[in-house]
């Protein structure tokens, strides 16, 4: 069963949230008002995903990403969020964030975003995302601006389905290769793109004209 962890502000949000996850067999591992209380839960449950509110009054979500970054904390984060706002999402998606879903999503959605990031892959609400490639696009680069190393073709094709949400597994089934094999071509494109993450990857790809 795949174990999350909800921070969000408001108690009755996080207790709507717990009782949608649990009926779909998500199991809620633990809960925190804010980003500092998050950490503490986090270390100690050791989630497969964490649900992470934004604005929160004390220590937000920003904050949140920014520490367990810092921390070398690799569990991933979905942004589950009302603010539908193209600099918070990037915000959010340089900090870290592999995942940024709005509160008005079905409990399907949300479930099937869950599994998606605990199993390695990304996902962003498809309401934002023409926007969020418009300002990606427009923009300055997401990581330090070294230059850019040329992929192989098979490391585009990797690319290309990490950049639409494909975990490595599902990228192994759709290339007939072996997971490892996936595994070694997604580290060899952070490498040559400096990205520190998969979501990294996908922005500093759009921005170098990498990905169209």
């Amino acid at each position: 069963m795949t174990r999350v962890v909800v921070v969000d502000d408001q108690t009755l949000v996080r207790q709507g949230i717990r009782s949608l996850l649990e009926v779909a067999e998500v199991e809620v591992a633990g809960e925190a008002d804010d980003g500092l209380a998050a950490l503490d839960v986090i270390a100690a449950t050791l989630p497969d995903v964490v649900l992470l509110d934004l604005r929160m009054p004390r220590y937000d979500g920003i904050w949140t990403l920014e520490r367990l970054r810092e921390r070398g904390v690799e569990t991933p984060v979905l942004v589950l969020t009302t603010f539908n706002d193209d600099d918070l999402v990037l915000k959010a998606l340089r900090a870290g964030a592999r995942g940024y879903l709005l509160k008005d999503v079905t409990v399907a959605q949300l479930t099937g975003a869950v599994r998606a990031l605990a199993d390695g892959g990304t996902l962003i609400a498809p309401s934002i995302t023409d926007r969020l490639l418009r300002a990606i696009r427009s923009g300055p680069p997401p990581a330090a601006a070294a230059p850019v190393q040329k992929l192989t073709e098979r490391e585009l094709e990797v690319m290309r389905l990490v950049a639409e949400g494909y975990s490595n597994r599902e990228i192994a089934g759709a290339l007939f290769l072996a997971e490892g094999t996936v595994k070694n071509h997604v580290s060899a494109i952070l490498l040559k793109l400096d990205a520190r993450d998969r979501t990294n990857a996908v922005l500093r790809a759009l921005h170098e004209g990498i990905l169209r």
